[in-house]
């Protein structure tokens, strides 16, 4: 009985060893085969869009290479040149866009973000999108989330309405292999509920991205995605604006409608 024990603890053993070399393996290869061929710096679409309509209102964009853009071939394909350009047109008022996302960051790097900002500047809502790399690093769920919620709260202390996107489904990622990317789809959507339930906690609205526009991504991939499959293309970010406009418009007191399956409203309002 001892001996036939040890042997299936050695099985067990060399079983959880030998699947965590292949992941290791396949990690190695979706790295080589997404690459780095959009660089790693998004264009700046930062400026007024709508100068005519007036009255502005500012626009603040916060996360990651998605907030950032990364993928778009012109200012005006970038997510926060689209979230801009459409609140202007459904609020008829002038949008100023300020991004302070940068490629690659995590949920640990929004607090420098918000640190580059003036402690004068009064954003009327902002967008945090941030997640994926949390996930492709390995960082705990409850550390990511931790990170969101200060986010959150320091946008609020500041007077902003926040808007959250929470993690794309990485399981869209064709050039990732499989068990991998199965692995990586679930680790994702656990992250994304998470700060569902943390964003809404705090006084967020949030927007469940795999929900709104993963299906788009996942039967259009070659429309959806940029030329490194990884990041959005100019159409995955209109389609990701589109999908993110009615909690924005909700956050700003323009639309006081049922917001569309994948969205859901903060369970508190006020003083952040």
């Amino acid at each position: 009985m001892r001996r036939t024990s040890l042997t299936s603890a050695t099985v067990l053993v060399g079983g959880a060893v030998g699947a965590r070399l292949l992941l290791r393996r396949q990690a190695a290869v979706a790295r080589r085969l997404i690459g780095k061929p959009l660089g790693e710096e998004a264009l700046d679409a930062d400026k007024k869009y709508k100068k005519k309509y007036g009255a502005t209102l500012d626009l603040l964009v916060v996360g990651d290479s998605i907030a950032a853009g990364l993928g778009a071939e012109l200012p005006k394909e970038t997510l926060g040149a689209r979230l801009a350009t459409r609140v202007a047109k459904a609020t008829h008022r002038t949008v100023r866009l300020r991004t302070v996302a940068q490629v690659g960051s995590e949920s640990s790097m929004l607090a420098g973000q918000l640190a580059t900002l003036p402690p004068s500047y009064r954003p009327d809502v902002a967008v945090i999108v941030v997640g994926g790399n949390d996930v492709t690093h390995r960082v705990p769920v409850s550390e990511s989330v931790r990170h969101l919620e200060e986010a959150i709260a320091a946008l609020r202390a500041r007077g902003a309405a926040v808007v959250v996107g929470t993690c794309p489904d990485l399981g869209a990622l064709r050039p990732v292999p499989q068990p991998l990317r199965a692995l990586g789809s679930r680790a994702s959507r656990q992250l994304a509920q998470a700060q569902e339930v943390a964003a809404v906690r705090a006084g967020a609205y949030a927007v469940s991205l795999a929900h709104v526009v993963g299906p788009f991504f996942i039967t259009n991939p070659d429309e959806m995605f940029s030329l490194d499959r990884f990041h959005p293309s100019a159409a995955g970010y209109k389609r990701t604006a589109q999908a993110l406009l009615p909690s924005l418009l909700a956050a700003l007191g323009i639309e006081d409608v049922e917001l569309p399956s994948g969205h859901r409203r903060p369970e508190r309002l006020g003083a952040g």
